[in-house]
Protein backbone atom coordinates (compact mmCIF):
# COMPACT_ATOMS: atom_id res chain seq x y z
CA UNK A 1 0.00 0.00 0.00
CA UNK A 2 0.97 3.69 -1.01
CA UNK A 3 2.56 5.87 1.66
CA UNK A 4 0.75 8.93 2.82
CA UNK A 5 1.39 12.01 1.23
CA UNK A 6 0.86 15.04 4.07
CA UNK A 7 0.56 18.44 2.68
CA UNK A 8 1.08 21.54 4.77
CA UNK A 9 -0.55 24.81 3.79
CA UNK A 10 0.33 28.16 5.15
CA UNK A 11 2.94 31.05 5.71
CA UNK A 12 3.88 34.40 6.04
CA UNK A 13 4.98 34.41 9.50
CA UNK A 14 7.34 32.67 11.29
CA UNK A 15 4.23 32.00 13.44
CA UNK A 16 2.59 29.98 10.78
CA UNK A 17 5.47 28.60 9.30
CA UNK A 18 7.06 26.87 12.58
CA UNK A 19 4.21 24.94 14.06
CA UNK A 20 3.63 23.60 10.71
CA UNK A 21 7.45 22.20 10.52
CA UNK A 22 7.68 21.04 14.18
CA UNK A 23 4.42 18.84 13.19
CA UNK A 24 6.43 18.02 9.72
CA UNK A 25 9.10 16.53 11.86
CA UNK A 26 7.45 14.57 13.75
CA UNK A 27 5.48 12.72 11.10
CA UNK A 28 8.68 12.11 9.31
CA UNK A 29 9.50 10.52 12.65
CA UNK A 30 6.81 7.98 13.04
CA UNK A 31 5.88 7.47 9.11
CA UNK A 32 9.37 7.81 7.61
CA UNK A 33 7.22 6.47 4.41
CA UNK A 34 5.15 9.53 4.56
CA UNK A 35 5.95 12.35 1.77
CA UNK A 36 5.28 15.55 2.78
CA UNK A 37 4.71 18.87 0.64
CA UNK A 38 4.71 22.11 2.08
CA UNK A 39 2.61 25.35 -0.16
CA UNK A 40 3.76 28.64 1.18
CA UNK A 41 3.68 32.20 0.32
CA UNK A 42 6.22 33.65 -1.59
CA UNK A 43 7.39 35.69 1.54
CA UNK A 44 11.46 35.46 2.44
CA UNK A 45 10.54 33.47 6.02
CA UNK A 46 8.71 30.73 4.81
CA UNK A 47 11.43 29.57 2.30
CA UNK A 48 14.54 30.18 4.28
CA UNK A 49 13.34 28.24 7.28
CA UNK A 50 12.10 25.49 4.49
CA UNK A 51 15.47 25.89 2.35
CA UNK A 52 17.42 24.57 5.94
CA UNK A 53 15.20 21.15 5.90
CA UNK A 54 14.77 17.85 3.70
CA UNK A 55 11.04 18.72 2.96
CA UNK A 56 9.86 19.78 -0.43
CA UNK A 57 7.33 23.21 -0.71
CA UNK A 58 6.31 25.01 -3.45
CA UNK A 59 5.42 28.80 -2.97
CA UNK A 60 2.03 29.58 -3.98
CA UNK A 61 0.66 33.07 -5.74
CA UNK A 62 -1.85 33.64 -2.75
CA UNK A 63 -2.33 37.58 -1.60
CA UNK A 64 -3.76 38.51 1.40
CA UNK A 65 -7.74 39.75 1.33
CA UNK A 66 -8.80 43.17 0.45
CA UNK A 67 -11.90 44.70 -0.02
CA UNK A 68 -10.39 47.73 -2.10
CA UNK A 69 -11.48 46.86 -5.82
CA UNK A 70 -7.95 47.48 -7.04
CA UNK A 71 -6.43 44.72 -4.87
CA UNK A 72 -9.67 42.55 -4.22
CA UNK A 73 -9.23 41.52 -8.08
CA UNK A 74 -6.04 40.59 -7.45
CA UNK A 75 -6.71 38.57 -4.30
CA UNK A 76 -9.65 36.80 -6.40
CA UNK A 77 -7.15 36.24 -9.18
CA UNK A 78 -4.17 34.70 -6.64
CA UNK A 79 -6.57 32.36 -4.91
CA UNK A 80 -8.03 30.83 -8.17
CA UNK A 81 -4.46 30.27 -9.33
CA UNK A 82 -3.43 28.84 -5.98
CA UNK A 83 -6.79 26.58 -5.80
CA UNK A 84 -5.78 24.93 -9.28
CA UNK A 85 -2.02 24.44 -8.67
CA UNK A 86 -3.14 22.93 -4.80
CA UNK A 87 -5.73 20.69 -6.80
CA UNK A 88 -3.65 19.65 -9.07
CA UNK A 89 -0.80 18.48 -6.86
CA UNK A 90 -3.63 16.69 -4.82
CA UNK A 91 -5.38 14.37 -7.28
CA UNK A 92 -1.96 13.79 -8.63
CA UNK A 93 -0.51 11.35 -5.60
CA UNK A 94 -1.58 8.55 -3.05
CA UNK A 95 -3.61 9.29 -0.01
CA UNK A 96 -3.31 12.84 0.49
CA UNK A 97 -3.71 14.50 3.44
CA UNK A 98 -3.85 18.45 4.03
CA UNK A 99 -2.57 20.31 7.48
CA UNK A 100 -3.55 24.01 7.34
CA UNK A 101 -1.62 26.37 9.51
CA UNK A 102 -3.18 29.73 9.08
CA UNK A 103 -2.69 32.71 7.09
CA UNK A 104 -3.90 33.34 3.63
CA UNK A 105 -1.64 31.11 1.51
CA UNK A 106 -3.80 28.46 3.49
CA UNK A 107 -6.96 28.92 2.35
CA UNK A 108 -6.64 28.10 -1.58
CA UNK A 109 -5.28 24.56 -0.24
CA UNK A 110 -7.73 23.69 2.23
CA UNK A 111 -10.73 24.63 -0.11
CA UNK A 112 -9.42 22.07 -2.79
CA UNK A 113 -9.16 19.72 -0.10
CA UNK A 114 -12.68 20.22 1.19
CA UNK A 115 -14.07 20.20 -2.83
CA UNK A 116 -11.99 16.77 -3.32
CA UNK A 117 -13.45 15.21 0.21
CA UNK A 118 -9.27 15.02 1.03
CA UNK A 119 -8.72 14.55 4.36
CA UNK A 120 -8.68 18.09 6.36
CA UNK A 121 -6.90 19.19 9.59
CA UNK A 122 -6.41 22.95 10.82
CA UNK A 123 -4.23 24.11 12.95
CA UNK A 124 -4.75 27.15 15.06
CA UNK A 125 -2.15 28.62 17.92
CA UNK A 126 -3.25 32.04 18.16
CA UNK A 127 -6.01 32.68 20.74
CA UNK A 128 -8.45 34.61 18.62
CA UNK A 129 -8.80 32.79 14.75
CA UNK A 130 -8.03 34.74 12.02
CA UNK A 131 -10.76 35.11 9.29
CA UNK A 132 -8.95 32.62 6.99
CA UNK A 133 -8.79 29.81 9.87
CA UNK A 134 -12.52 30.68 10.73
CA UNK A 135 -13.26 30.15 7.19
CA UNK A 136 -11.20 26.84 7.15
CA UNK A 137 -12.26 25.66 10.59
CA UNK A 138 -16.08 24.74 8.64
CA UNK A 139 -14.23 22.96 5.93
CA UNK A 140 -11.85 20.94 8.66
CA UNK A 141 -12.56 17.40 10.03
CA UNK A 142 -10.76 18.44 13.07
CA UNK A 143 -9.09 22.03 14.69
CA UNK A 144 -6.07 21.43 16.78
CA UNK A 145 -6.07 24.99 19.09
CA UNK A 146 -3.24 25.91 21.78
CA UNK A 147 -5.76 27.31 23.96
CA UNK A 148 -9.12 26.17 25.16
CA UNK A 149 -10.41 29.93 25.00
CA UNK A 150 -10.16 29.20 21.59
CA UNK A 151 -12.85 27.20 21.07
CA UNK A 152 -15.83 29.24 21.52
CA UNK A 153 -14.42 31.40 18.43
CA UNK A 154 -15.19 28.86 16.23
CA UNK A 155 -18.78 28.88 16.49
CA UNK A 156 -20.68 26.16 15.64
CA UNK A 157 -17.50 24.18 14.58
CA UNK A 158 -16.11 24.13 18.33
CA UNK A 159 -17.41 20.39 17.78
CA UNK A 160 -14.27 19.81 16.23
CA UNK A 161 -11.85 21.50 18.19
CA UNK A 162 -9.10 19.30 20.21
CA UNK A 163 -6.92 21.71 22.68
CA UNK A 164 -3.46 20.69 22.27
CA UNK A 165 -0.73 23.39 23.05
CA UNK A 166 1.68 24.64 20.25
CA UNK A 167 3.76 22.54 18.28
CA UNK A 168 7.38 22.85 18.79
CA UNK A 169 10.41 21.89 16.91
CA UNK A 170 12.33 19.02 18.01
CA UNK A 171 15.03 21.01 19.11
CA UNK A 172 12.68 22.17 21.72
CA UNK A 173 12.91 18.71 23.12
CA UNK A 174 16.41 18.15 23.70
CA UNK A 175 18.16 22.28 23.37
CA UNK A 176 21.97 22.49 23.65
CA UNK A 177 22.46 26.33 25.34
CA UNK A 178 26.32 26.29 25.12
CA UNK A 179 26.16 25.39 21.37
CA UNK A 180 24.04 28.62 21.24
CA UNK A 181 26.82 30.14 23.55
CA UNK A 182 29.91 29.17 21.58
CA UNK A 183 28.74 29.98 18.13
CA UNK A 184 27.68 34.06 19.38
CA UNK A 185 30.60 34.10 21.03
CA UNK A 186 29.38 34.78 24.69
CA UNK A 187 30.72 34.89 28.03
CA UNK A 188 29.93 31.73 29.69
CA UNK A 189 30.40 33.23 33.10
CA UNK A 190 27.56 35.68 32.54
CA UNK A 191 23.98 35.79 32.70
CA UNK A 192 22.11 36.41 28.97
CA UNK A 193 19.31 38.51 28.35
CA UNK A 194 18.08 38.16 24.77
CA UNK A 195 15.76 40.54 23.17
CA UNK A 196 13.70 39.51 20.12
CA UNK A 197 10.95 41.32 18.12
CA UNK A 198 9.97 37.81 16.70
CA UNK A 199 11.51 36.65 13.03
CA UNK A 200 10.67 40.17 11.63
CA UNK A 201 12.21 41.85 14.68
CA UNK A 202 10.55 44.99 16.21
CA UNK A 203 11.63 48.71 15.38
CA UNK A 204 9.74 50.21 19.03
CA UNK A 205 11.65 47.16 20.79
CA UNK A 206 14.86 48.14 19.56
CA UNK A 207 14.64 52.03 19.89
CA UNK A 208 12.95 51.27 23.77
CA UNK A 209 16.39 48.81 24.43
CA UNK A 210 19.24 51.00 22.75
CA UNK A 211 17.69 53.63 24.97
CA UNK A 212 18.14 51.77 28.18
CA UNK A 213 22.02 51.09 27.48
CA UNK A 214 23.22 53.21 29.58
CA UNK A 215 21.49 52.09 32.60
CA UNK A 216 22.70 48.78 32.62
CA UNK A 217 26.23 49.42 33.28
CA UNK A 218 25.52 48.70 36.92
CA UNK A 219 25.30 45.00 35.90
CA UNK A 220 28.12 44.63 33.43
CA UNK A 221 29.99 42.25 35.14
CA UNK A 222 27.19 39.89 35.86
CA UNK A 223 25.24 40.60 31.97
CA UNK A 224 25.22 40.20 28.69
CA UNK A 225 23.29 41.17 25.92
CA UNK A 226 21.84 39.25 22.76
CA UNK A 227 19.79 41.51 20.59
CA UNK A 228 17.72 39.99 17.79
CA UNK A 229 16.90 42.94 15.65
CA UNK A 230 15.17 41.75 12.12
CA UNK A 231 16.91 41.85 8.83
CA UNK A 232 15.85 45.17 8.21
CA UNK A 233 16.59 46.91 11.21
CA UNK A 234 20.42 45.32 12.30
CA UNK A 235 22.57 48.09 11.46
CA UNK A 236 20.53 51.01 12.56
CA UNK A 237 20.75 48.88 16.20
CA UNK A 238 23.79 47.81 15.68
CA UNK A 239 24.98 51.47 15.68
CA UNK A 240 22.94 52.25 18.80
CA UNK A 241 25.22 49.75 20.57
CA UNK A 242 28.37 51.52 19.88
CA UNK A 243 29.11 52.66 23.06
CA UNK A 244 26.82 50.09 25.19
CA UNK A 245 28.64 49.28 28.76
CA UNK A 246 27.32 45.77 28.38
CA UNK A 247 28.75 43.41 26.47
CA UNK A 248 26.82 42.48 23.75
CA UNK A 249 26.23 40.46 20.17
CA UNK A 250 23.59 41.94 18.17
CA UNK A 251 22.46 39.46 15.20
CA UNK A 252 19.57 39.99 12.73
CA UNK A 253 18.21 36.50 13.04
CA UNK A 254 18.98 33.20 14.92
CA UNK A 255 17.95 30.01 13.36
CA UNK A 256 18.40 27.78 16.54
CA UNK A 257 15.81 29.57 18.76
CA UNK A 258 15.80 26.30 21.34
CA UNK A 259 19.39 26.60 22.30
CA UNK A 260 19.69 30.15 22.45
CA UNK A 261 16.56 30.60 24.80
CA UNK A 262 17.72 27.46 26.92
CA UNK A 263 20.82 29.52 27.09
CA UNK A 264 18.78 33.05 28.20
CA UNK A 265 17.89 34.14 31.65
CA UNK A 266 15.67 36.65 30.70
CA UNK A 267 13.83 37.61 27.50
CA UNK A 268 12.14 40.37 26.22
CA UNK A 269 9.89 40.00 22.81
CA UNK A 270 6.51 40.03 21.48
CA UNK A 271 3.94 37.42 22.78
CA UNK A 272 2.93 35.66 19.65
CA UNK A 273 1.37 32.81 19.89
CA UNK A 274 4.53 30.61 19.00
CA UNK A 275 6.74 33.00 20.82
CA UNK A 276 5.21 32.37 24.30
CA UNK A 277 5.16 28.57 23.81
CA UNK A 278 8.76 29.09 23.02
CA UNK A 279 9.18 30.86 26.37
CA UNK A 280 7.07 28.96 28.41
CA UNK A 281 8.88 25.44 27.23
CA UNK A 282 12.02 27.20 27.83
CA UNK A 283 11.56 27.85 31.47
CA UNK A 284 12.36 31.73 30.38
CA UNK A 285 10.95 34.46 32.27
CA UNK A 286 9.89 36.58 30.31
CA UNK A 287 8.84 40.35 29.85
CA UNK A 288 6.21 40.52 27.14
CA UNK A 289 5.35 43.17 25.03
CA UNK A 290 2.56 42.73 22.37
CA UNK A 291 2.29 44.05 19.20
CA UNK A 292 -0.41 46.62 19.35
CA UNK A 293 -1.96 47.16 16.29
CA UNK A 294 -3.84 43.99 15.93
CA UNK A 295 -7.47 44.65 15.85
CA UNK A 296 -8.65 41.60 18.36
CA UNK A 297 -4.87 42.55 20.29
CA UNK A 298 -4.43 38.74 20.74
CA UNK A 299 -0.86 39.05 21.53
CA UNK A 300 -2.11 40.84 24.69
CA UNK A 301 -4.50 37.38 25.09
CA UNK A 302 -1.26 34.98 24.35
CA UNK A 303 0.80 37.07 27.09
CA UNK A 304 -2.32 37.11 29.54
CA UNK A 305 -1.54 33.49 30.16
CA UNK A 306 1.98 33.92 31.33
CA UNK A 307 1.31 36.46 33.57
CA UNK A 308 -1.41 34.57 35.14
CA UNK A 309 0.65 31.74 35.29
CA UNK A 310 3.46 33.90 37.08
CA UNK A 311 5.70 33.17 34.50
CA UNK A 312 5.53 36.79 32.89
CA UNK A 313 4.97 40.53 33.52
CA UNK A 314 3.86 43.18 30.16
CA UNK A 315 5.15 46.12 29.38
CA UNK A 316 2.61 48.00 26.76
CA UNK A 317 4.44 49.32 23.88
CA UNK A 318 1.42 51.86 22.96
CA UNK A 319 1.48 55.30 24.55
CA UNK A 320 4.35 57.49 25.03
CA UNK A 321 7.90 56.29 24.08
CA UNK A 322 9.74 58.03 27.48
CA UNK A 323 6.75 56.39 29.07
CA UNK A 324 7.79 52.85 27.55
CA UNK A 325 11.01 53.01 28.59
CA UNK A 326 9.97 54.17 32.31
CA UNK A 327 8.19 51.02 32.20
CA UNK A 328 10.25 48.29 30.29
CA UNK A 329 13.15 49.61 33.12
CA UNK A 330 10.90 49.02 36.24
CA UNK A 331 10.18 45.91 35.18
CA UNK A 332 13.54 44.89 34.09
CA UNK A 333 15.60 45.84 37.01
CA UNK A 334 13.96 43.81 39.93
CA UNK A 335 14.63 40.77 37.69
CA UNK A 336 18.67 41.59 36.90
CA UNK A 337 18.41 42.27 40.44
CA UNK A 338 16.47 39.01 42.24
CA UNK A 339 17.04 35.54 40.92
CA UNK A 340 14.63 34.12 43.41
CA UNK A 341 12.30 35.74 41.26
CA UNK A 342 13.76 34.73 38.16
CA UNK A 343 13.82 30.76 39.50
CA UNK A 344 9.80 31.23 40.27
CA UNK A 345 8.73 32.62 36.91
CA UNK A 346 11.26 29.88 35.89
CA UNK A 347 9.42 27.42 37.43
CA UNK A 348 5.77 28.78 36.97
CA UNK A 349 6.30 28.35 33.15
CA UNK A 350 6.04 24.43 33.94
CA UNK A 351 2.11 25.22 34.34
CA UNK A 352 1.77 26.18 30.51
CA UNK A 353 4.25 24.10 29.24
CA UNK A 354 2.89 21.57 26.52
CA UNK A 355 6.30 20.18 24.92
CA UNK A 356 3.99 17.00 23.82
CA UNK A 357 2.14 18.75 20.70
CA UNK A 358 3.79 17.80 17.72
CA UNK A 359 3.46 14.33 18.53
CA UNK A 360 0.20 14.27 19.45
CA UNK A 361 -1.11 16.22 16.11
CA UNK A 362 1.33 14.23 14.08
CA UNK A 363 -0.32 10.91 15.56
CA UNK A 364 -4.06 12.30 14.54
CA UNK A 365 -3.25 13.05 10.99
CA UNK A 366 -1.46 9.98 10.36
CA UNK A 367 -4.44 8.18 12.16
CA UNK A 368 -2.90 6.83 15.16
Amino acid sequence: MAGKSIFFAGGGTGGHIYPALAVAERIAELDPTAKIHFFISSRDIDEHVLSKTAFEYTALPAIGFSIRPDRLIGFCSSFVSSYKIAADALTKCDNPIVVGVGGFVAAPVCRAAYKSKIPLFLLNVDIIPGKANKLIGRWANRIFVQFEDTAEYFGRQKTKVTVAGCPLRNSFQKPNPQKAKETLGLDGKKKILLITGASTGSQNINRTICSLLGKLSNYANDWQIVHLTGRANFEQVKAGYANAPVRNKVVDYYDDMADLLAAADIVIGRSGAVSVAEYAAAGLPSICMPYPYHKDMHQYLNAGKLVDAGAAVIVDDLGDEKDRQEWLWDELEPLLKDEKKRLQMKNACKLVARKDAAKTIAEAVLGR
